[in-house]
């Protein structure tokens, strides 16, 4: 049975709203913002240090700064929480989180490396959604976007992703052994619900004692 969604997405896929969509139609806590705002909440910093953390590898600049800093005589002066979190802070945080996450069930969790850091449950179900271009440019611009922002976002962003994933967990983005379900997001967000649901129900009645591995790429 399955009791946890893992929502990995490129950028502009629409993602988080069909994430959001999801937990509402399942009856399951939404974890994106909230997560975002747990972090916060542990770290002792605001959410908007973390966000700057999050699903991206530190600057080349910022890690050398810190080795200084570490190393420095001045160490000892107070310095604020939010200059000492890094995203080396955060992933060393989320394993706990991630798992007490999967612990209490019912969740449905979007980015920030999830399917690696639950990728050894059985109760946990991962989906990978991706789009064409010009359909992450779509959403882009009906969310608020202008062209030319959603343009660079859509050629930006996924290498962010790609480099936080290969920095911290030593593979390629997206991996896609890790999968039961990749889905193409330009199908509409209601039919990659049911699509969703569907897969899911589908393995549990073939999972009685053994887990059974499925990728559908649609």
């Amino acid at each position: 049975m399955f009791r946890i969604v893992t929502i990995e997405r490129e950028f502009g896929s629409g993602g988080g709203t069909i994430a959001a969509q999801l937990a509402d139609q399942l009856g399951w806590k939404l974890w994106d913002q909230a997560l975002t705002e747990e972090i916060a909440r542990i770290a002792n910093v605001d959410c908007a240090t973390v966000q700057r953390c999050e699903e991206r590898v530190d600057s080349r600049l910022r890690r050398l700064a810190k080795v200084f800093w570490r190393g420095s005589h001045e160490r000892s002066i107070p310095i604020a929480d939010s200059q000492l979190f890094d995203t080396d802070c955060m992933v060393n945080m989320m394993q706990e989180i991630m798992t007490g996450i999967a612990e209490e069930g019912q969740a449905v969790v979007v980015g920030r490396g999830a399917p690696f850091f639950l990728r050894e449950r059985a109760d946990t179900f991962h989906i990978f959604m991706y789009a064409p271009r010009e359909e992450k440019v779509r959403r882009l611009l009906e969310a608020g976007r202008e062209q030319a922002e959603a343009e660079e976002l859509v050629e930006t962003v996924d290498r962010e992703r790609i480099a936080y994933v290969k920095h911290y967990f030593g593979a390629d983005w997206p991996t896609r052994s890790l999968y039961q379900l990749m889905v193409n997001t330009a199908m509409g967000d209601e039919n990659v619900i049911s699509t969703i649901r569907n897969t899911m129900q589908l393995l549990e009645k073939k999972s009685d004692s053994t887990p059974v591995k499925l990728r559908g790429v649609l």
